[in-house]
């Protein structure tokens, strides 16, 4: 009988004993080698700590400059990432990649409060100072204040890189805990990846792309969306999602029956004449950005489905839309022009095909 390799962790398997090796990346160990943590002399933290010395809290965040793309985990393998968390400046301006055995392209590639499905979170100055709710659910949890947390498994068998790219004028600061395991991985295991994409507005009679262009065999596991309206006044949320798995044509082999229903809502999340957020492990929308009366006028979602317990496979392709659809005069639908964004969360066999283009600054800017 072979033994536990320590992966797929759950309360199942919870006391079962593995040669599996714990190990964890922070700026306090930034190698992640083992008895090599709280080492640092100098750092982030040396003003505080300059009085008590080594082991002391010397380091316990990442100063990024303007236009620098830092490595944060440099890791061979073989193993997986279980855990992750970070803190500090959480804006679209820090952009996350992760490669995966010495892959060119990234096979993860999104801003970072995005990954973390949380995108209307831009942090003001001080980076606690700007909007906050809880979110709750088996894949990703995000806790005061802004405390990203993620636990998708990520295995790979060579290596592991993650990086932090600064797209902002000025240095952003950047709590980071990365948990990982170095252990042998099952020839079955497919590599994690997450896209971002947005599009504001979405033309009209034109469905919004979650996903496209993905190739190989694989499995999609979920999907956060950021819908923030444009014009008020109107429910947006009667949109179908369709799934075209490969190489359907013009119609899909899995079709939703509306935006509320696909994130396991129902009838508009509207309980006695307003929105009713909710966290459950599987989906939710836990935030709701409604007017100030003055200079925000228009209504956010920040929503979460996770395909954990009902992945969606392909073979070959798959291809993700969504619709933007609201009602007009006499009970006729009405194809809306919204702002929506989305990170696509999959496991799929590498090498994958390269991303689209990331947006730009402005174009993912939150305004």
């Amino acid at each position: 009988m072979e033994g536990f390799n320590g992966l797929n962790m759950g309360l199942g398997n919870l006391s079962r004993l593995s040669k599996a090796k714990s190990r964890s990346i922070s700026a306090e160990n930034p190698t992640g080698e083992k008895g090599k943590g709280g080492m640092a002399t100098d750092g982030m933290g040396f003003s505080g700590a300059r009085e008590l010395g080594q082991g002391w809290k010397m380091n316990p965040c990442t100063l990024v400059h303007p236009g620098a793309t830092e490595t944060i985990a440099d890791i061979e393998g073989p193993g997986a990432i279980q855990s992750m968390w970070f803190g500090g400046n959480i804006t679209r301006d820090f952009i996350i990649r992760i490669y995966w055995d010495g892959q060119a392209v990234p096979s993860v590639e999104c801003p970072l409060p995005d990954f973390f499905a949380c995108g209307w979170y831009e942090s003001k100055e001080p980076p606690t100072k700007g909007p906050f709710a809880q979110l709750n659910s088996l894949a990703i949890t995000v806790n005061p204040n802004k405390g990203l947390n993620c636990f998708w498994e990520m295995p790979f068998r060579k290596h592991c890189r993650i990086t932090l790219e600064n797209q902002a004028p000025g240095d952003k600061v950047s709590f980071y805990q990365i948990n990982y395991t170095l252990t042998d991985v099952p020839e079955d295991a497919a590599y994690f990846h997450a896209q971002f994409r947005r599009t504001n507005p979405i033309p009209y009679m034109e469905d919004y792309v979650i996903l496209d262009g993905v190739e190989g065999q694989g499995h999609f596991v979920g999907v956060a969306l950021q819908a923030g309206l444009n014009g008020a006044n109107g429910w947006w949320g009667e949109g179908e999602i369709k799934f075209f798995i490969d190489d359907d044509g013009p119609f899909p082999t899995i079709c939703g029956t509306g935006t509320e229903d696909y994130f396991m809502g129902s009838f508009d999340w509207d309980v006695d004449g307003k929105y009713t957020t909710y966290c459950t492990p599987y989906a939710g929308v836990f935030y709701v950005e409604q007017s100030d009366g003055l200079y925000i006028s228009q209504q956010r979602f920040s929503l979460y489905r996770w395909h954990i317990m009902d992945p969606v496979r392909f073979e070959k392709n798959l291809k993700i839309t969504l619709q933007d659809l609201g009602w007009r005069k006499e009970g006729r639908l009405l194809p809306r022009q919204d702002d929506f964004a989305s990170t696509a969360y999959w496991y799929q066999t590498i090498p994958a095909a390269p991303f689209p283009k990331l947006p730009s600054r402005d174009e993912m800017e939150v305004v």
